[in-house]
Formats: structure tokens, sequence, C-alpha cells
């Protein structure tokens, strides 16, 4: 019997396990999942303990339950990879002989790599949200802050989710202003972007929130090191804080990096349409543990998975890979107040208005704030949890269409 063999358990590999355990059923396949955690955790939710949610239970799942009954499942740590003998040697010392592997191993924080971040002040004054233990940590200090500056850092990028922080800095502003001391906090995003968004369309619509919001950006700032009271960057400005919450350099796992399959920060070098690995033929990687131009993010393992699973069994059969993911990415951004907005892009193309996913109907609108793309946000948390991790048939196609959307022939006129 062959062997498929998938190196995490996260968004991306569990549905890719999930599907091929059903495509593989009738051949002389095994579909084995290696990840050492117990725990499913739905990491969108962590937003929301960040300010006041107490439903860690709704956003958790025991790993046993994620992943089909005829996944077999090794609870063990990666240790090594060795390509060229096909084998995974894992950290309590056996190995796994594979015959096509999938890399699904996501990305980790690593706030230690900041001078000065987990020091004497780390979860007293230093805080996450990338993290269930972060999240909770840091709804405790926001519950009982009574006023001062509040400074956001994103250390460096990648990062998972690129929107998160700026939906933190949307829903402290409306945390703030429902508990009455919004004008007494000081609330300032220090971004190594040149703007508030990656994309520069986006960045024009999501600029202007920042600014109503009375938020203050701080770009291309390249942090160096906080020291409790201050974060430095290292064209030596400097600014101070209160409370400081980062979002701490994110790297592939530990095992690319021993290996010596992957870049600086351990993403491994992807075919960025068929998602095969560059340098190991019957190797594909997908979700976070990519080094593709696009988001790091749960619709995007969602869209790659679609197309992983096809090339799965083209390359089984040997007919030649499909390059059909075009980089698509969708994700809702929380505005505050109850509204929230939608952005739709893929490699080439921008977030553009319209509707999603339905032409001209939505529900959802594109790059405009709503109530529905609200309530979209919370419903996605039954929809991942009973559509996208079983890998139920969804009825969106991978690729990003074009239609219904509105082309845009120049960036909006920046607002004043």
């Amino acid at each position: 019997m062959k062997n498929l063999v998938i190196l995490g358990a996260g968004t991306a590999g569990t549905m890719v396990a999930n599907q091929m355990v059903r495509t593989l059923s009738a051949k002389d396949w095994s579909v084995t999942v290696v990840d050492p955690s117990t725990t499913h955790l739905y990491q969108p939710g962590l937003l929301f303990l960040a300010f006041g949610a107490r439903d860690e239970h709704k956003i958790q799942r025991p790993r046993k339950r994620t992943l089909a009954k005829k996944v077999h499942w090794v609870q063990e740590g990666v240790k090594l990879l060795d390509h060229k003998q096909k084998k995974v040697e894992l950290k309590n010392g056996t190995t796994i002989n594979y015959d096509l592997l999938v890399i699904a191993s996501g990305s980790h924080i690593h706030p230690e790599m900041l001078d000065g971040l987990t020091g004497d002040a780390w979860r007293k004054k230093h805080f996450d949200f990338y993290t269930l233990e972060g999240a909770q940590a840091l709804r405790e200090k926001l519950d009982g802050f009574k006023g001062g500056k509040l400074v956001l850092n994103v250390a460096e990028m990648p990062i998972k989710c690129p929107v998160a922080p700026l939906e933190f800095l949307f829903l402290a502003d409306d945390f703030f202003r429902k508990k009455g001391n919004r004008s007494e906090v000081e609330i300032v995003y220090a971004t190594p972007l040149e703007a508030a968004f990656t994309k520069p369309y986006a960045a024009q619509h999501l600029g202007y929130l920042l600014e109503e919001k009375g938020i203050i950006v701080e770009k291309e700032f390249q942090v160096m090191e906080a020291d409790g009271e201050k974060l430095t960057s290292y064209d030596e400005r400097e600014v101070s804080y209160d409370l400081l919450v980062s979002v701490p350099t994110h790297t592939g796992a530990d095992f690319v990096e021993t290996s010596g399959i992957g870049d600086e920060l351990h993403f491994i070098p992807t075919d960025k349409n068929t998602l095969q690995a560059k340098e190991m033929d019957d190797v594909f990687v997908l979700g976070d543990a990519t080094n593709l131009p696009t988001s790091k993010a749960g619709s995007v393992a969602h869209f790659q998975a679609h197309v992983l699973v096809h090339n799965l069994e083209r390359h089984i059969n040997g007919v030649a890979l499909d390059p059909g993911f075009d980089g698509h990415a969708n994700c809702f951004i929380e505005t505050g107040a109850g509204k929230g907005m939608l952005i739709d892009f893929n490699y080439a193309t921008e977030p553009l208005p319209g509707h999603y996913p339905i032409p001209g109907i939505g529900p959802f609108t594109l790059l405009k704030e709503s109530r529905a793309n609200h309530m979209g946000k919370l419903a996605f948390r039954w929809l991942y949890w009973n559509g996208l991790l079983p890998a139920k048939p969804i009825p969106l196609a991978p690729q990003m269409s074009m239609v219904g959307k509105k082309p845009v022939l120049a960036l909006p006129a920046a607002q004043s």
C-alpha cells in the first residue's frame, strides 16, 4: 500500500486529508496526517476574545473530531524531512516513509525575535492576540485599561491573516467608544508597510477608515526593539506606549529550517500555480507553509485545496499538473459598530467594488462597509466547522471571478 503523508493538521492539512481519504478510498493508498496537537483552533475567533468574548469552547475542537475516521493520525512532531529518501523523521525517533507528501505545517509566531518583547513586560504590558493564551491575557488587560497610548505593531511581513491587525484597530476604537473612554485612549498603528494594506486600492479605503476613527499610522516602521516604554525602529524613530500589542515575526515550521528546504523565514519555495514544491517532485505545499505572494489566510488554504486535490490525483496518475491556483483570496474585515467589509483579489487583480458571491446580488458587498458583511464574518465559523474542514462540496470556484466586479481605472483620490 502506498502512503500519502500530510505534515500538519491545521486548516489546510485537514481539508486535504479529509478530501483525499475519500478520493483514494478505492485505490491502494493510505492517508497519514502528522501533527502533535490534540486540539484544532479556529484562529479568527481569537480576535473577538481580546475584546471580551468568552467562547473559547466554540473556537476549539478535539483534533480527532476534525479528521475523517479513515485518516491515520500520528500525534507527534516532525524533526526532519529527507526528501531524497522520501522519509519523515519524527521527534520520538521513529520514521514514516511516503510515496507522496503534502506539507501544510503552517506559520508560527516568534515574539522572542524582537529584542525586549518577551522580557519582564511580557503579558503585563506587552501582548499578542495570535495565540489563545495571548488573546485571553489581552482580554483581561483591555478590560481594565482606563486610558493611555495603545500601540499595535507588526514586526515584519508576512503574517497570518494580514487584515487582522486592522481589524484589531477598528474593534479597539469601537470597544473604547462603548466603554465611554475613547477620548482617553490614543491608538497608534506602527507598520512596516508603506500603507494600511498591501494592495493599493484597498489601502485607500482602509486608510480612510483609520483616519476617520482617529487612529494614527506610523508607516514604514521597521521595529528593532521594545524596551517597556517605547518602540525603536532601525531608522531611530521612537514610538512610546502604555500598552503594546505586537504581531510578532512569523516563520515556517522548525523542521523546514533543519531540513534545508525553506527560505530565510523557513517558508517553502512553491510553484505559485500548481502548488508543487519547486525542488521536490513528490512534494506539494499549501496554506501558510508556502512562500507564495498571497495572503496567509484560511480562504486561501480553501481555494488552494481545490487545486491541490486535483493535482495530487494527476500526479498519482502520471498526468500533467493543472496550473489552476491564481492566488485567490477573500477576507472579511471587521470595521466596528456591527459592520464589516469584504475584499476579494488574486495575484494579478486588486480588490474591486462589487458583490460576492452572486454578481449584482451578494449578499456581501465588496470594499464597502455593511452589516451583512459583519454577519458573514460571524457565520463563517459555522461554515468552517461544518463545511470547510470536512471538505464538503461548497459551490465557490477556486479562481477569482471578475463577473459583477467594477474595474477601477485609477486609484481614488487621497482622503483629507
